[in-house]
C-alpha cells in the first residue's frame, strides 16, 4: 500500500481549486503525509486567504509565503522547515509563469525580459528550491515537478514556456545525477492538459483539451486527482528505484503519431 505517513512534503503553487499543485497535496494528505503549504504573496494578501481557506481541511503544520524571485524568502521557508520539522522528504515544485504576449505570435519576437521572466520562475526555481532542500533531506528523500509535451514538441501558443519546460526537464536529469548519492530522487511528471489558472493564459486551451479527448487512446483528458496519484507514487518508496524521468499522465496522448 501506498503510505508516507510520516514524511514531511513541501507543496508550491498552489493558487485555487483547480490547481494541480492542490490535486497533489490532497494525494499526499490521503497518503498520511505531513504538509506544508507556500503561497505566492501579494501586497493586499488576498493569494493568502484564498489558499489558507481552500487548504484548510489538509491541516498543514506550515504555510508560508515564498516568492522565488526573492531569495531571501526562499531561505526564510526552508529556514522554518528546518527549525520546525528537522527534515524534508518531499518537495513538489508546481510553478511556472510567463508573460501572455510571450506565449503567442513568432518565437523569435520573445523580448529579452519576458524569456528571463519565463525561465526564472518556470527553470531555475526547481535548482533553487532544490538546492535548499537538499541538506534537509537527510534520509532520502523526492522531489517532482510538473512539465508538459510542449517541452519536446512544438505546441501552438506555448512559444517561451516549451523552452522553459524543456530547461526544466534537463534539470530534472542533472538534479537527479547530483542528488542521487543522497537517496534523493527528481522526477517530473507531465500532465496532460487541464483547466487550470496556468492554462487559461495560453490561446486555444479548450480546443487542445478537446483535441486530446478525440485522440488520446483513452479518449479524456486526465484529472488533477489522477496527477496527484501519479505524484503520490513518485513520493513512495513503491518508486524508489525511479529517477531522473518524465511521467506522461495524459491518458496515452504522447504515443500517438497522429
Amino acid at each position: 500500500m501506498l503510505d508516507l505517513t510520516g514524511r514531511n512534503a513541501l507543496v508550491t503553487g498552489i493558487a485555487n481549486n483547480r490547481s494541480i499543485a492542490w490535486g497533489i497535496a490532497q494525494q499526499l494528505n490521503a497518503a498520511g503525509a505531513n504538509l506544508g503549504i507556500t503561497y505566492l504573496p501579494d501586497e493586499k494578501g488576498k493569494m493568502e486567504k484564498k489558499v489558507a481557506e481552500l487548504v484548510e481541511p489538509l491541516n498543514p503544520s506550515l504555510f508560508l509565503p515564498c516568492n522565488v524571485q526573492n531569495d531571501e524568502e526562499v531561505k526564510s521557508t526552508f529556514n522554518t522547515i528546518r527549525d520546525q520539522w528537522g527534515k524534508l522528504d518531499i518537495l513538489i515544485h508546481c510553478l511556472a509563469y510567463a508573460n501572455k504576449e510571450d506565449l503567442s505570435g513568432d518565437f523569435s519576437q520573445t523580448s529579452r525580459s519576458g524569456f528571463n521572466l519565463a525561465l526564472e520562475v518556470s527553470t531555475y526555481s526547481l535548482a533553487l528550491l532544490a538546492g535548499y532542500a537538499k541538506p534537509l533531506m537527510t534520509q532520502g528523500g523526492s522531489i517532482v515537478t510538473l512539465t508538459y509535451l510542449g517541452g519536446m514538441r512544438a505546441i501552438p501558443n506555448y512559444n517561451v514556456m516549451g523552452v522553459a519546460k524543456a530547461g526544466l526537464e534537463a534539470s530534472v536529469r542533472y538534479l537527479a545525477a547530483e542528488m542521487g548519492p543522497q537517496n534523493i530522487r527528481v522526477n517530473a511528471i507531465s500532465a496532460g492538459p487541464i483547466r487550470t489558472l496556468a492554462s487559461s493564459a495560453v490561446g486555444g486551451i479548450l480546443d487542445m483539451i478537446h483535441h486530446v479527448e478525440q485522440i488520446a487512446p483513452l479518449r479524456r483528458t486526465v484529472t488533477q486527482l489522477e496527477v496527484g496519484n501519479a505524484a503520490a507514487f513518485l513520493c513512495s518508496e513503491l518508486a524508489s528505484g525511479i529517477t531522473g524521468q518524465v511521467l506522461y499522465v495524459d491518458a496515452g496522448y504522447e504515443i500517438m503519431g497522429m
